[in-house]
């Protein structure tokens, strides 16, 4: 049985991680002051602390002693709770989402590339990496340790890259290639449009307000994915280039991270419920496959290369 104050500490805990993964994802994805800065301007916020994250995403590697094994454990060690599964047949991958033990808390998205489904060379190149983890490096930490936990989760766990293996991987995954450079860095974080104030609380006015200031958006599957019901409307940036420092001294750009969008509408049974009322329980809840194939395309070069 969990006590109130053991709860209270591993909450303590669970910001402290989340305010070191958002400080560094700021500092790497211009994007996110750009776009927190216009809805400043145009008074939709008054400060960034109003905007709810929706969700935070992460990218794994199916392969032993790493992967969404050995990486929920961090988050269900804070409470969360895995949720569904997606099967993404052609881009190898398979994810969960977590919901937080408090509803203030961003749901969780993790994937994994299933390695073993690539080409025999690129499975090679990929096990050259990680098979210098020998045990999952999860074991070995104290989740009870916010500065461990976030250190971890910005430490390299096998060595850099060369460029030739980075782009030998990018022909046949861009998933992996983007994975083998930025290991368990914060993919995106979700603005949820829907608690933002009126004229900027749809998916599409809001993404007529990130036009309006010169965002790149993603536009694989159209520039909003909506779920079959509806329900679910989501857009992104297109990932910011980084400069990358490769072994060997080799330098190359390539895709960093992006900022999500979301709006989950009201369900069917509380369409009547005064909007003061509404929370997150009446929403459309988890996500959705065919969404989330496209939203994985913000890093991919068909969008980048735009």
């Amino acid at each position: 049985m969990i006590t109130t104050s053991n709860q209270e500490t591993a909450h303590q805990t669970l910001d402290a991680v989340l305010s070191g993964l958002m400080r560094r994802y700021s500092e790497r994805v211009p994007d996110v002051k750009k776009v927190v800065t216009a809805m400043i301007e145009e008074e939709v916020i008054e400060s960034g602390d109003e905007i709810e994250n929706d969700h935070i995403a992460f990218r794994t590697m199916g392969v032993p002693n790493l992967g969404i094994a050995s990486f929920e454990k961090i988050f269900l060690h804070y409470g969360y709770e895995k949720r569904d599964e997606y099967n993404f047949i052609e881009k190898k991958l398979t994810a969960y989402w977590y919901s937080p033990p408090e509803p203030h808390y961003p749901r969780i998205f993790a994937s994994e590339l299933r390695v073993h489904e690539l080409s025999d060379e690129v499975q090679r190149i990929i096990h050259r990496y990680t098979d210098t983890v020998k045990s999952d490096p999860v074991d070995a930490l104290n989740l009870d340790d916010a500065e461990a936990v976030d250190q971890f989760l910005h430490q390299p766990l096998w060595q850099t890259p060369t460029l030739a293996d980075y782009q030998a991987l990018l022909k046949e995954s861009e998933y992996a290639a983007w994975v083998i450079y930025n290991r368990y860095y914060l993919n995106h974080f979700t603005i949820s449009v829907h608690n933002l104030k009126p004229g900027y609380n749809t998916i599409d006015e809001f993404v007529a307000f990130l036009q309006q200031h010169g965002l790149k958006l993603n536009s694989a599957g159209g520039t909003i994915k909506i779920s079959p019901d509806g329900d679910l409307r989501q857009a992104s940036t297109v990932a910011q280039m980084i400069d990358a420092e490769f072994s060997g001294g080799d330098s190359f750009r390539i895709a960093g991270s992006y900022v999500e969008f979301a709006e989950r509408r009201i369900l069917p049974a509380f369409k009547n419920l005064p909007a003061n009322q509404v929370g997150r329980q009446h929403r459309r809840e988890g996500f959705e496959t065919g969404n989330a194939d496209k939203i994985f395309e913000s890093t991919f070069t068909t969008q980048t290369g735009k």
